[in-house]
């Protein structure tokens, strides 16, 4: 799953990432990009995210976290 998501990431942000990726360390990661991220990741795990989820939605591990709580 985290090797999925950082191809989403990479894909989305249009430029290299890994794990410490997040809002704060990249500046492609915009509102914009954050919205398509939503649709790739509700698409590729087929999960519906909250917008509240979506606003808490700052890294990585945030990321991997929530798509795991929604995976289970």
């Amino acid at each position: 799953m985290e090797e999925k998501i950082l191809e989403i990431l990479k894909n989305v942000l249009e430029t290299e990432v890994d794990k410490t990726c997040s809002q704060q360390t990249c500046d492609a990661w915009d509102s914009m990009k954050q919205l398509d991220l939503v649709v790739e990741l509700e698409s590729e795990f087929d999960i519906s995210l909250e917008p509240e989820e979506i606003g808490n939605m700052k890294s990585f591990d945030d990321i991997v976290k929530l798509v795991g709580s929604k995976t289970k």
